[in-house]
């Protein structure tokens, strides 16, 4: 990343490897490091999507995560735009003494306001019934009544996104499975299309086995990946061909 010049990344969707989960080769990263990089080299307006979870050590969430968005926030410069969840339709059972883990976050961190919003909507069930607004509080005064409006035919969908993880599920590639801990195409995708334009730069500075890169080619974005392992490089060349 540092040979790329300052605001040169329109936006990046990553995910980095976290509290020793997986095996990637013996490779390990510097996450502060990276972390101010990719400050440097994203546009004005620009956004980070930054998809990252916990690992339980000695009955107790490690919670890297917390302390990755506040580094990127308090440390960094990025505005917390919004912390989104990445949530498993399909999670693997595992036996233990609490529920399920089934999400992970998707942090989504901004510099400045974001230049690019293209939401993806959802069909309403109830188009055109009437919903009352309700009483606001301001401290110690209550607001105006809101106006009766009608449900419109569609809306911005929630920020839980649920996906189908696995094989034949995350991706139809079998050389993808070759990385340990690849994510959804369609998490990419979605993200792609909401945050970014046709010509924009997409980037992913691990990018493992290639989802993003693969995504972003077949939105027509220019795009830009890097990993330190040549044998995930390979893998994502083999995708995006």
């Amino acid at each position: 990343m540092k040979r790329l010049p300052d605001n040169f990344i329109d936006l990046t969707v990553t995910s980095p490897p976290y509290d020793n989960l997986r095996n990637y080769k013996g490779f390990r990263f510097d996450f502060e490091s990276i972390a101010h990089e990719l400050y440097r080299i994203t546009k004005p307006g620009g956004v980070l999507v930054w998809v990252v979870g916990d690992a339980t050590i000695n009955g107790s969430e490690t919670c890297t995560s917390a302390r990755q968005k506040l580094f990127f926030k308090d440390q960094v410069g990025f505005n917390v735009h919004d912390t989104m969840i990445y949530a498993k339709e399909n999670p693997i059972p595992l036996t233990h003494n609490r529920y399920e883990q089934q999400f992970e976050y998707m942090f989504i961190l901004t510099k400045g306001k974001p230049k690019t919003f293209n939401p993806i909507l959802r069909d309403n069930k109830q188009v055109g019934a009437i919903k009352g607004g309700t009483f606001r509080q301001n401290k110690d005064e209550k607001g105006k009544r809101h106006k009766d409006v009608g449900v419109k035919k569609q809306s911005i969908k929630p920020n839980i996104w649920f996906y189908a993880v696995g094989m034949a599920n995350s991706t139809k590639d079998k050389i993808a499975f070759s990385h340990p801990a690849i994510f959804p195409e369609q998490l990419a995708y979605d993200h792609i299309i909401s945050w970014s334009n046709e010509g924009d730069i997409v980037f992913d500075p691990m990018c493992g086995s290639g989802t993003t890169m693969k995504m972003a080619k077949h939105l027509n974005r220019r795009f830009l990946g890097f990993d330190i392992s040549n044998e995930y490089i390979e893998i994502t060349k083999q995708r995006i061909i």
